[in-house]
């Protein structure tokens, strides 16, 4: 396996930079995302550039394999060319690969290094980080969800608390399964939208529409789910028989339906027929082996709890799905978070306070970094007001407790635990709160508030 380096160097070579150490590769300052294999090929030649290196040595270091299996380098090889749009690799045929460009050691002074601040302005803190952004930070999630669509998986699951960056990571799994030749066609379900329409099979005809329409622009096939709808058929059955019937058997290539915020959907009384739906698409991919809907992968983001309210196991799609959680970030991806903002939190100690502050909440952290480097502000002045009605996270903070004003239960709860005098807290009250973002931890018994900040600001509120 490739090891990190010692010391820690960062390499540039054309318009490239890589850091192994990190795990990022940047394009003139965009970030070039890269499976982990991919990834560990590149170090492996880059690190000796010029060299003639064999698949056997190859497969030993990237793979760990002593046995020779050549189709795995050069299919890797091959996707790794394909990223880099450029020809970098020299290929001897029957002995092995080089790597051709020039390259240098930068940033390795003193057994240290750090990546340059992107000369990029960072993104607004609170929506989808953009493609190709320096300011993205990758996670163990991050290549699970690849891998899952890679395998053209039925049904992939990505579940995490709201503002933990679900949407940012469905917009760059998307980008790879076009990159991989798939036809994807994204989805958001708008609570307005459904405060409009407040029954979700009511919301399957527009659906096909919006579907038939990606379809044409993306691949010129023309459909029209108005015609093909049947008023003598349910809204289920007219939407299988149209996605079947006018896509995927006319679509030679894969469908990605990517569906954001799903949990919209879990407010709708007849939920369990669309659930059911979705969980009918995975069991005909056992029953037709051979049929077109081995061809869907439908990736679904949430937050909630869903066995809280699928109360039939054998209709839901989410006890049979690849299942991932985005988890808040560590402290080194905060401190990896830090350095691509210029790294206004100068020294390890106050990084690691601005992690207690924020446990890591990837909003939280984003916006406290933004504007630290937008308003020249300190660690100190950006704890002393944290909680304050006007500090930098006074909107976020008041949004948590406008929600938690309409729960006087979950209220209780939260003052009971912050005077430490909490009972074991439901496992319906601690999926509840940690589906709203405000806890977290892996049982009732282990629940916790999410970081400091709001036990801090809810001890000022709710005691």
């Amino acid at each position: 396996m490739v090891m990190p380096d010692r010391p820690r160097a960062i390499y540039e070579f054309g318009s490239y930079r890589l850091d192994p150490s990190e795990r990022r590769l940047f394009c003139d300052g965009a970030e070039v995302l890269l499976r982990n294999k991919v990834f560990d090929l590149l170090v492996a030649l880059v690190r000796n550039a010029g060299q003639l290196l064999t698949n056997d040595r190859l497969l030993k270091e990237v793979w760990d394999e002593k046995e020779s299996y050549d189709y795995k380098v050069a299919s890797t090889v091959a996707e790794l060319r394909k990223k880099l749009h450029q020809d970098f690799i020299e290929n001897k045929p029957g002995h092995g690969y080089r790597f051709k460009a020039e390259v240098k050691v930068v940033q390795a002074e003193n057994g240290s290094a750090r990546i340059a601040s992107s000369s990029a302005e960072p993104p607004t803190p609170g929506g989808a980080v953009p493609l190709g952004s320096s300011f993205y930070i990758a996670r163990a999630a991050d290549e699970e969800f690849f891998a899952a669509l890679r395998r053209r998986d039925s049904v992939v699951l990505v579940k995490g608390p709201p503002q933990v960056g679900k949407t940012s990571l469905l917009a760059r799994g998307a980008q790879a399964a076009r990159e991989n030749e798939a036809v994807v066609v994204s989805t958001h379900l708008h609570p307005i939208e459904l405060e409009t329409r407040p029954e979700a099979l009511s919301l399957l005809l527009p659906l096909a529409d919006e579907i038939a329409g990606e379809i044409a622009d993306k691949t010129g096939i023309e459909s029209n789910p108005r015609e093909a709808w049947k008023s003598f058929l349910s809204p289920t059955v007219n939407f299988q028989r149209y996605l079947q019937r006018q896509v995927l058997e006319k679509m030679p290539q894969p469908l990605v339906w990517v569906i954001d915020d799903v949990d919209e959907l879990f407010k709708c009384s007849d939920r369990d027929e669309v659930f059911g739906m979705f969980r009918w698409w995975h069991n005909l991919r056992a029953m037709e082996p051979a049929g077109p809907w081995q061809r869907l992968t439908l990736a679904l983001a949430y937050a909630t709890e869903a066995h809280l309210f699928i109360t039939n196991p054998d209709q839901s799609p989410f006890n049979v799905g690849t299942r991932m959680t985005l988890e808040d970030f560590s402290l080194e991806q905060v401190a990896a978070l830090n350095r691509c903002y210029g790294a206004p939190l100068g020294r390890d100690e106050e990084v690691a306070g601005f992690f207690d502050l924020t446990g890591g909440h990837p909003y939280l952290a984003q916006r406290g970094l933004y504007e630290m480097r937008r308003r020249k502000l300190g660690l100190a002045a950006i704890e002393d007001k944290a909680d304050h009605e006007d500090g930098i996270f006074s909107d976020h903070l008041r949004r948590m407790r406008v929600l938690l004003e309409c729960e006087p239960a979950l209220c209780d709860l939260l003052r009971d635990l912050l005077r430490g005098q909490s009972q074991p807290l439901t496992t319906e009250s601690f999926y509840r709160l940690c589906s709203a973002g405000i806890m977290t931890g892996d049982a009732p018994a282990e629940g916790r508030l999410r970081c400091d900040l709001y036990a801090r600001y809810l001890k000022k509120h709710l005691l």
